[in-house]
């Protein structure tokens, strides 16, 4: 019996952990990019107000897509992390 559990529990658990992962990144990304459209349709809609408004909230975009690069920096590393320890456990 323990032989049944312990081959179905190999079998799920890659398949739970890529549930997890894309879950969570799907729901960064998706944050991210929505974010960016927002303030970008806002930079342009306020272009034409003020031009120390447009310089303002165009470096607050300029900011956020470096902050999404950097993120995505990690989450890859994090994900490959998370990929090798799975591939090298011995249980």
């Amino acid at each position: 019996m323990f032989i049944i559990i312990k081959t179905i529990s190999l079998f799920i658990q890659p398949l739970a952990m890529a549930v997890r992962l894309t879950a969570r990144l799907t729901a960064n990304i998706t944050a991210g990019h929505l974010l960016i459209f927002l303030i970008g349709f806002a930079t342009l809609a306020l272009s034409s107000i003020s031009m120390t408004i447009l310089v303002i909230t165009f470096s607050i975009l300029v900011l956020l897509i470096i902050l999404e690069l950097a993120i995505a920096i990690i989450q890859a590393y994090v994900f490959t992390f998370l990929v090798n320890l799975y591939l090298h456990d011995d249980s």
